[in-house]
């Protein structure tokens, strides 16, 4: 197969930088960003919810025995006790028993998660969304070198470039024209049929012929930046991030393999794979392991970690959810991604549904994510959120690559002014009662003295604070009487 001449890049000798070895690790400092950990962390248990949803559907029946969710609970992805999981989302999951007989606990799905379902099979199926994800596959096997994906790496891919469940015989036999299956399902690849120079583009390069900056291949182009809250960078780190945006903008779709593996130039290109990748994905985001697998893959890999290292103000690595995920940092505004996605809508109906739980036949949305906002949520949702990430909100972060990692500067320092301040914490509310009960009482006092008169006002005021019991006058017997009178006798 012969594909067009600007695929390869002219050869030519990169340059070293301070930003080699080990002086980016105390160069770069990682810093937290709570809007992208909420958007990894309220996503946590989707997968597996709907990879079990799945199998529930796939049933003649509808419906399974808990036992057999539980044997699959592996390829599932289900993170915790299978009937734990499940009755944690009774919106979602109905559980019974056959016939009303006491055996192992079967589980449907319930008519809410159903409705979406149908909405979400409309999508696979609609022409536009095909077409768009036939796209995405396109242009993912003009990125590779030898223009073919083994079948198991795009499994592992297919939740983030939104794949339906059966693609290779619903999907890629009708774009016959634009790649095709080579070998077996289980050990085959997907081959590249024909280059198209129209995809062969990546988003940084659209976006610059847009805008009309008279953009031309070759010539320096900046990739997009968000800084974090609390980042911070020195003078010598600025000049050396000023030229690396300088330096010439080299295409996810052009061959540089050529170029030293430990050079800026080489660097800027592993990260414009990296950022045309996590375009093409649904979330604009993956996990780590997912796309170091497709940087070996690349012959990139080493390539990858380090552009994650060197640059976290592009790509964002969160450890919310018990593993790393790399989000693309320019694609999301205040923890919510911007571009609208009909895969990502129907997704977010059913984070919805999962935090939706039913109290006396009203509908109550749960909080997910933080802990501040489940301590903010009804009693119901609580039982039913539970505590899965109180530990991971106080945990650090820290990566690791190789012996290069990147640090996390304020959570330990969070958990250590919150452990310290405990007891000024109590004591400052203890003061604060007695502020506010001693205010409230002189506030009482002087309205009493606003509506009454100065003297009257006192009365009434001492009387308010020195009531004492009435005083009940004791019967009278005959013998008091007559001590009484002879008591009165005498003194006349």
């Amino acid at each position: 197969m012969k594909f067009p001449n600007h695929v390869i890049h002219r050869r030519h000798r990169g340059s070293r930088t301070f930003m080699d070895g080990a002086a980016a690790t105390t160069a770069i400092k990682f810093v937290r960003d709570r809007g992208l950990d909420h958007a990894v962390e309220r996503e946590k248990n989707l997968r597996p919810l709907l990879n079990v949803k799945n199998l529930i559907k796939s049933e003649p029946s509808k419906s399974l025995p808990i036992s057999i969710i539980a044997q699959n609970k592996d390829s599932l992805k289900i993170p915790s006790r299978p009937i734990e999981f499940i009755r944690k989302y009774p919106s979602v999951f109905h559980e019974f028993l056959p016939g009303g007989i006491g055996i192992h606990p079967h589980i449907k799905l319930t008519q809410e998660v159903l409705d979406i379902n149908v909405d979400e099979h409309l999508v696979y199926e609609s022409d536009s969304y095909r077409q768009l994800v036939a796209d995405r596959l396109l242009k993912l096997l003009m990125i590779s070198r030898m223009n073919k994906i083994p079948i198991n790496i795009l499994d592992k891919l297919k939740w983030d470039l939104g794949l339906p469940q059966n693609y290779l015989k619903t999907l890629v036999p009708d774009f016959p024209d634009c790649f095709r299956v080579v070998g077996s399902n289980e050990s085959g690849q997907l081959e590249l049929v024909c280059w198209s120079d129209e995809l062969a583009v990546s988003i940084l390069e659209k976006k610059a012929m847009e805008g009309g900056s008279g953009y031309s291949k070759g010539m320096p182009l900046a990739f997009p930046v968000k800084f974090s809250k609390g980042f911070e960078m020195d003078k010598k780190v600025k000049k050396w991030w000023d030229d690396w945006q300088k330096l010439p903008y080299v295409s996810p779709y052009e061959n540089a393999l050529h170029l030293s593996p430990k050079t800026d130039e080489s660097d800027k290109w592993a990260a414009a794979v990296l950022h045309e990748i996590l375009n093409l994905f649904v979330a604009k985001k993956a996990e780590r392991d997912d796309v170091l697998c497709i940087g070996e893959y690349l012959g990139i890999r080493s390539r990858f970690k380090r552009v994650l290292l060197h640059h976290p103000h592009i790509f964002y690595l969160s450890s919310k959810i018990g593993t790393y995920t790399v989000v693309l940092k320019e694609a999301y505004k205040r923890g919510l991604l911007i571009e609208n996605n009909p895969l990502m809508n129907i997704r977010n109906r059913y984070l919805h549904l999962m935090h939706t739980v039913k109290e006396h036949g009203k509908d109550i949305s749960m909080s997910s994510g933080t802990n501040q906002e489940k301590k903010a949520a009804s009693n119901a949702s609580k039982k039913v959120a539970g505590d899965d990430d109180s530990e991971e909100e106080n945990n650090g972060v820290s990566v690791t690559f190789s012996g290069s990692e990147t640090e996390n500067g304020d959570s330990d320092e969070e958990e250590d002014r919150f452990k310290g301040g405990r007891r000024g914490s109590r004591e400052a509310v203890a003061v604060s009662r007695r502020t506010t009960t001693t205010t409230t009482s002189k506030r009482k006092n002087g309205d009493l003295k606003t509506h009454l008169g100065d003297g009257e006002g006192e009365r009434a005021i001492g009387r308010r604070h020195s009531r004492t019991k009435p005083k009940v006058p004791q019967p009278l017997n005959a013998s008091t009487n007559v001590h009484r009178r002879s008591q009165q006798r005498s003194s006349s």
